[in-house]
């Protein structure tokens, strides 16, 4: 991106879009549709003098995946970054306004230029399987908060199986139920019908403790392990990867993940991990190992994490299902 003379930030918002030209020092307000983008393209042009140009926004799910899909069938080039990382950059900001925010996303741009790489737009099929999987995540937190309430009004009742509140607890179970079952089906759909998908679906299927949705939360996340370098770089990513923290010779405490990292992800992997131990010989003797070194539960299971999450990348970059050693020992 350094060979570009101009940088354009946009605070992407729900109905406007704010954009702000860097060293033209011009700012202006656009609808966020499809005809506000076509005039941001023509107001960037006029004020830039057909310079070359990209775009910089944030990542802000639906409301900047309508300005990005525009950029890409325009071919014209943008970076969608982080929030987090724009805000971390910009020091100490007082003041909050569309307008500011749009100044400071122009400014991360510019000073970042040479470390940015041009961003692209995910598949068809690889958003549609996102959407998918975060209306399962809610219909089964919604089914789950459904069945305690259930369970309590049971408690209170004599007689819940006459009951109206109960009849239609249960409906609505039953409803959202099948509902997720329905949205499951779509998924593997998704999967089946991508030759690439399919096949590192089915490698990840071949490890113990990875189901149906730990494995399409994987090849989602991870671009279908296109996103990132190696397993460490996704370990980092789900806030798994223990961290140094020490200073001088008063400091020193022992390693630790950050904060920071995709809660639903590592939440999935610590599922993955009991149900690993339970059912894979190899982990769960690794597991009692750790605990025996006088390690913590949390610690072991995090050190399970890692495994799976190795694993799974070693199986796809092999191309080969995973083998249990200890089945073939003499």
């Amino acid at each position: 991106m350094k060979n570009y003379r101009e940088v354009v930030g946009i605070d992407v918002s729900k109905k406007t879009i704010d954009a702000y030209c860097y060293h033209a020092q011009v700012h202006k307000e656009f609808k966020n549709d499809i005809t506000g983008y076509k005039s941001l393209l023509k107001w960037v042009i006029k004020e830039t003098k057909k310079s070359a140009v990209f775009y910089c926004f944030e990542n802000t799910g639906y409301y900047s995946l309508k300005l990005s899909l525009y950029l890409h069938s325009k071919k014209v080039v943008y970076v969608e970054e982080s929030p987090l990382k724009i805000k971390r950059s910009s020091g100490i900001v007082k003041e909050k306004t569309d307008k500011l925010d749009a100044q400071v996303i122009a400014r991360y741009g510019w000073l970042y230029r040479e470390e940015l790489t041009p961003s692209t737009v995910k598949s068809s099929s690889h958003l549609e399987l996102g959407r998918l999987l975060a209306l399962r995540d809610q219909l089964v937190r919604n089914n789950a908060g459904l069945k305690g309430t259930l369970k309590e009004m049971k408690v209170l009742l004599t007689s819940s199986t006459t009951d109206l509140g109960c009849i239609s607890l249960k409906r609505s179970i039953d409803y959202l139920s099948k509902q997720v079952k329905a949205i499951e089906i779509r998924i593997e759909e998704i999967i089946f019908d991508d030759i690439s998908m399919s096949k590192n679906y089915e490698l990840l299927k071949s490890m113990k403790g990875i189901g149906l949705v730990v494995a399409c939360q994987l090849i989602y996340h991870t671009g279908n392990f296109t996103r990132f370098k190696s397993w460490r770089a996704f370990s980092s990513y789900c806030g798994t990867a223990p961290f140094e923290h020490r200073s001088g010779t008063s400091i020193h405490r022992r390693k630790q993940c950050h904060y920071l990292g995709d809660r639903k992800m590592k939440s999935l992997l610590s599922m993955a991990s009991v149900s690993a131990i339970q059912h894979d010989s190899e982990l769960k003797l690794y597991y009692q190992k750790k605990l025996a070194e006088g390690k913590d539960k949390m610690l072991a299971i995090n050190n399970v994490r890692n495994k799976l999450i190795a694993r799974a990348f070693a199986v796809v970059k092999r191309g080969t299902p995973y083998v249990v050693l200890q089945n073939y020992a003499a």
